[in-house]
């Protein structure tokens, strides 16, 4: 009973779609045992509805919460709701190692849904962050019975995330480390732990070396984390059984993406979307004002993925007038609907000049700026896509761009607005007294408070012969930064950051080569920033409907 009232005041509070109401029965802890003799504990919420098709959830993160009340909400709508916790967690059998077992213990699941006498031979996937990786994992070998495929802020793979630009996503990852780790703990004692900050994982994010940054957070060694930090190189074996990509074209599930512009799998779950539209699929894609956990995401997820099961699965259409819906950041933004991602645009370069400014013009003859980039005292992160919601999402930057280590370039006023909606990259001509560095490139909106709001970013490291080096020692370094949808507003000013980390988020570049888990030495240096007509340092922005040059204010 009190389930049920939970699903009619959320269905009322977070205003779901309305549906017919079923009756529903509830199994928990169904022993499912897979090829290995593992048994994977299962929850079964059954409608009574004869022929009901079913939405499968395995997860890593527990059948209780959120969990079960999406179970509840989706049987109501009339889906026998099949939620699964994976091996090693949560009462499931095995040791939970990520993204091992998963495709073998996915498929074993479906035939087990398949022997069930409520069966009715056509199911569905849901799946947010890590569930969705479980949900790519079978996709691709579920014949036609797999109907519908809903993916929160989730992708094919997670080896381009985790060592984005070719860094490491330190706070990301050590950070879900410390969350599996703290489920096997006393709720009291996790409390307690959040209560006091976290102190251990803030240790840990700041030790060196990293190899040992896991028994920090955590008190034990993390296998996972330990083979993270050894398989990072591009062509590294140990990846290639743990992505999916490679099979989406053999997908035929219809797929519902929803993500936020500061989400951390956001480039690559773009990049799962435009694998699908090359291959002639045709996805639904929502992209909101999110981070990897904000509540508002949750509710988006309930609403679009309840009504792409609704459509897919029990035939009930549900109108929507794009196949493609953003959310446009900014003064004067709003919800846009889109027939595709990326809309068509303007690829406008913004070009870094002497004296900090930024505009379209060409640079004109000038001397680097330079910064001095200590790896004892790395250049902090703040804000940007994060795994932990509070810290996540665009925040006021002037304290890291009062920093020394930190260059920023910015426009004039802007006399009319810009939107720039689409992907976004960087160009910079960097000079550097060390052969190993990073390079983090930040697009800022300057309100008229002087308030730097960031909009996207990313971050590249730089190797010997990763990148051609030209007579002069200079290094043309591309950074791909995080895609957007972001409208700057008149009197508003567009700013680039420049600078040579962005720590914790990224593990710091030691600046020596050694390995990324057993570094301990740290080498600072002096980097330039070129900006003149032979070394052109500039971002790239797509721009929607209005020309750069007419924007700028003549004040």
């Amino acid at each position: 009973m009190l389930d049920r009232l939970a699903t009619r005041l959320a269905t009322a509070v977070l205003r779901l779609p309305a549906a017919r109401r079923w009756l529903v029965a509830v199994t928990r802890d169904i022993p499912v045992r897979v090829r290995d003799g593992v048994t994977l504990r299962t929850d079964h919420y059954a409608p009574d509805l004869p022929g009901a098709p079913a939405v499968l959830i395995r997860t890593p993160y527990g059948r209780g919460g959120p969990m079960r009340l999406l179970g509840r909400l989706a049987a109501e709508r009339g889906f026998h709701v099949v939620i699964q916790s994976c091996r090693g967690t949560y009462g499931s059998g095995g040791e939970f190692a990520p993204l091992v077992h998963e495709r073998d213990d996915g498929l074993d699941t479906v035939e087990w849904l398949r022997r069930q006498r409520w069966w009715s031979g056509a199911f569905g996937m849901f799946g947010a962050s890590y569930q969705g990786f479980v949900l790519w994992a079978v996709a691709a070998e579920t014949a036609d019975e797999l109907r519908a495929m809903v993916a929160v802020v989730t992708a094919s793979g997670t080896r381009d995330s985790t060592y984005a630009g070719e860094s490491f996503a330190l706070d990301t990852v050590l950070t879900w480390a410390e969350l599996l780790q703290a489920q096997t703990v006393p709720w009291l004692a996790r409390q307690w732990e959040l209560k006091r900050g976290q102190p251990r994982l803030a240790a840990a994010l700041a030790h060196l070396p990293l190899a040992e940054a896991d028994r920090i957070a955590t008190g034990v060694t993390v296998p996972f984390f330990q083979e993270w930090l050894r398989h990072h190189t591009p062509d590294a074996d140990y990846w290639r059984s743990r992505v999916f990509g490679d099979r989406i074209a053999e997908v035929r599930a219809p797929v519902a993406m929803i993500s936020g512009w500061h989400d951390i799998f956001l480039p690559a779950q773009l990049d799962d979307y435009a694998a699908l539209r090359a291959a002639g699929a045709h996805p639904r894609l929502t992209v909101g004002p999110w981070t990897h956990g904000s509540p508002g995401l949750f509710v988006a997820a309930l609403r679009d993925g309840l009504d792409w099961l609704d459509e897919h699965l029990a035939g009930r259409p549900v109108a929507r007038a794009a196949p493609v819906r953003v959310h446009v950041g900014g003064a004067g933004g709003g919800w846009r609907d889109l027939p595709d991602w990326p809309p068509p645009a303007a690829s406008t370069r913004w070009y870094l000049h002497a004296g900090g400014g930024l505009t379209p013009d060409p640079p004109a003859p000038s001397v680097p700026d330079s910064i001095w980039y200590d790896p004892t005292d790395p250049t902090p992160s703040l804000g940007g896509p994060l795994l932990v919601a509070q810290r996540a999402g665009a925040v006021d930057n002037r304290p890291v761009e009062a920093r020394p280590d930190v260059l920023t370039y910015t426009s004039p006023p802007l006399d009319a607005p810009v939107e720039v909606i689409g992907p976004v990259h960087a160009e910079i001509q960097v000079r550097s007294e060390l052969s190993y560095l990073d390079v983090f490139v930040r697009l800022c909106d300057v309100d008229r408070r002087g308030r730097s709001w960031n909009v996207c970013d990313g971050l590249v490291r730089v190797a010997p012969g990763r990148f051609p080096t030209g007579p002069s020692g200079v290094v043309r370094v591309p950074v791909t930064l995080w895609p957007t949808a972001h409208r700057f507003a008149p009197g508003h000013r567009l700013r680039v950051q420049v600078s040579g980390g962005a720590h914790p988020r990224y593990a710091r570049n030691p600046g020596t080569g050694e390995p990324l888990g057993t570094a301990v030495t740290l080498r600072a240096g002096r980097r330039e920033i070129l900006h003149d007509p032979e070394h052109p340092s500039a971002v790239v922005l797509p721009l929607i409907g209005v020309g750069p040059q007419s924007s700028l204010s003549s004040r």
